[in-house]
């Protein structure tokens, strides 16, 4: 297996899209919840990101440095950069596409847009509290997310298998210091829940000079769940102008 299929999988193959649009989960999650994009979205070639530690790549160690680990995924990345490359990154996996785009920009890759999901512009918060590493209340929190089904998470077997790499991206998360430089030479869109009290908080604004937008839409942290945000990055990738917050 190469390093791309390592990190890349592809539900839905278009050879005729004009642009690659590559999907990084949240903590905890896992390129499945990206495979049904794919088929929503004839404009791209969706690819998701599958971390280490789950999924066929439940053997893997999981990773203990984003910065790091978003460089691994860069390298995964470059061989597809044959059309126009897109980011989408929810929650964590904002912070971890910041970090691919700076990897992929440092090796000359030039990337269309970058969407920041479960993420708004704002001032970086100050030091987290340590994620829980109480295995009943790591649950209640990615059910009070909304994230993972309340039934399924009861389930004994569900917690045995997703509990190590939950707390695992937890303390990876939470060991990650973002870096104020270099500047991202993409634009980037911010998209937020108008119900979102966890949204991560990064300085968009700031690293992003060559443009940026923040639009709010209907629902919680985990809105795309219910309703993924089509239309947005429908227009994005079609370089039509997103406007201001909705």
């Amino acid at each position: 297996m190469t390093v791309t299929q390592d990190w890349l999988r592809c539900v839905t193959p278009r050879p005729e899209a004009a642009v690659r649009l590559i999907c990084l989960p949240h903590a905890g999650g896992s390129a499945s919840f990206y495979s049904a994009w794919g088929a929503r979205l004839p404009q791209a070639e969706v690819h998701a990101v599958a971390y280490p530690g789950r999924a066929h790549r439940f053997d893997d160690p999981l990773a203990e440095d984003l910065v790091e680990m978003a460089r691994e995924i860069a390298a995964a990345i470059e061989p597809l950069a044959d059309r126009p490359l897109a980011l989408f990154g929810h929650s964590m996996g904002a912070a971890v596409a910041l970090e691919t785009a700076r990897a992929l920009e440092a090796a000359d890759v030039s990337l269309a847009h970058l969407f920041a999901s479960g993420s708004r512009n704002g001032p970086l918060p100050g030091s987290l509290p340590p994620p829980s590493e109480d295995p009943a209340e790591l649950m209640q929190q990615l059910v009070r997310l909304g994230g993972t089904d309340p039934e399924l998470a009861e389930d004994p077997d569900f917690q045995e298998l997703v509990l190590p790499y939950a707390l695992g991206d937890g303390k990876l998360f939470h060991a990650y210091r973002m870096s104020s430089e270099p500047l991202l030479r993409c634009p980037v869109t911010c998209v937020v829940g108008d119900a979102d009290a966890n949204a991560d908080i990064r300085p968009w604004a700031e690293i992003a000079p060559s443009g940026f937008a923040e639009r709010t839409v209907a629902g919680d942290h985990f809105y795309l769940s219910e309703s993924p945000p089509d239309e947005i990055l429908v227009a994005a990738l079609a370089g039509q102008s997103e406007g201001q917050d909705a």
